[in-house]
């Protein structure tokens, strides 16, 4: 039985067109919980140095491959948290988020941090993924 996704808001409570406030998962074979993901290079380095928009993108092919080798996809996906070093990045982010996920995200959070575990890195995405 494959897993059903149902993206949900209860009544009172504000329904963005960004993201989905709640996600209801039933029949759930496999629970994919991803670490927070950066941009990398093959040999560990940080990719597209001072890019957001290249750093972002990188970050959320990463949660796509991690996602397809375990038989899933993006629709897979229930819930993101993304940290940004700077909130003024919030512009950039929506429509490379939306490259990958549509107009409608899974449920998400997103803040500021004062920063990330390498100085280059401009964005972290964590996510969780039902199959």
């Amino acid at each position: 039985m494959a897993a059903t996704i149902e993206r949900y808001c209860a009544n009172g409570v504000y329904d963005p067109p960004g993201y989905s406030q709640a996600i209801r998962v039933n029949g759930a074979q496999t629970v994919l919980f991803l670490a927070g993901q950066v941009a990398y290079t093959q040999d560990g380095g940080t990719s597209h140095r001072g890019d957001f928009k290249g750093q972002a993108r990188e970050v959320f092919r990463a949660i796509k491959a991690l996602v397809e080798a375990q038989g899933g996809t993006l629709a897979n996906v229930v819930k993101i948290n993304t940290y940004l070093t700077d909130i003024r990045y919030r512009a950039d982010l929506l429509p490379v988020r939306e490259e990958f996920f549509g107009k409608k995200l899974p449920a998400s959070t997103l803040v500021q941090v004062a920063a990330l575990a390498q100085p280059d890195w401009l964005i972290e995405v964590e996510a969780i993924a039902v199959i």
